[in-house]
């Protein structure tokens, strides 16, 4: 498939809103994941499978804001894909191993942990207006070193070993490495052509 060129104004897109609403979207699904056993080992089944449909459902079940989104899964991670203002682009958030480094591989315990270090972050992102305002504009500027400051002081784990800029388009990889597994794994949240 060939991807469009993206027009000068759309790159380095990434509006506050379209922050907030991923977060909005996104902190129930991280809680169930965090605190549910049952849940979390259900998700990574269907991740590995891939089996899109039962990831829908389970999506939707913890936030029905999510209906009506794309998901989309490679055996070691998940992306959930939201509408923006452009006909080429899709803003999505999500977590993988690092492609090429496994296969059919997505820890449920892993992913546990990395939910409950984001909990706080996806919380600010969805209630703090000036704070994903903040962060877009930090994005948007290439000011990694702010991205970080911003990140960071919710998501305290030193299991999180970079946050990066460091996509394909702007976006941000929070990098997690725990002592349980070989595998680095990214939350990620970025533009995408699609």
């Amino acid at each position: 498939m060939v991807k469009k060129k993206l027009p000068k104004r759309a790159q380095g897109f990434v509006p506050a809103r379209v922050l907030q609403n991923t977060a909005k979207v996104m902190y129930p699904f991280y809680r169930a994941i965090a605190f549910h056993k049952s849940y979390s080992d259900g998700w990574s089944k269907a991740v590995i499978a891939p089996d899109l449909d039962k990831m829908v459902q389970l999506l939707t079940k913890v936030s029905p804001r999510a209906k009506g989104l794309s998901l989309g899964s490679n055996g070691i991670g998940y992306f959930i894909g939201f509408p923006v203002k452009h006909p080429y682009l899709e803003f999505s958030n999500g977590t993988t191993v690092i492609p090429g480094t496994a296969q059919f591989t997505f820890d449920p315990r892993i992913h546990q942990a990395i939910a409950r270090a984001v909990l706080p972050f996806y919380y600010k992102l969805a209630k703090d207006r000036s704070f994903a305002v903040s962060l877009s504009n930090a994005v948007r500027s290439g000011n990694e070193k702010v991205v970080r400051c911003l990140i960071r002081s919710f998501v305290r784990t030193p299991a999180l070993i970079s946050v990066k800029m460091d996509l394909d388009g702007p976006g941000i990889s929070l990098n997690f490495k725990y002592k349980s597994s070989k595998f680095i794994y990214r939350n990620l949240l970025f533009i995408d052509q699609a």
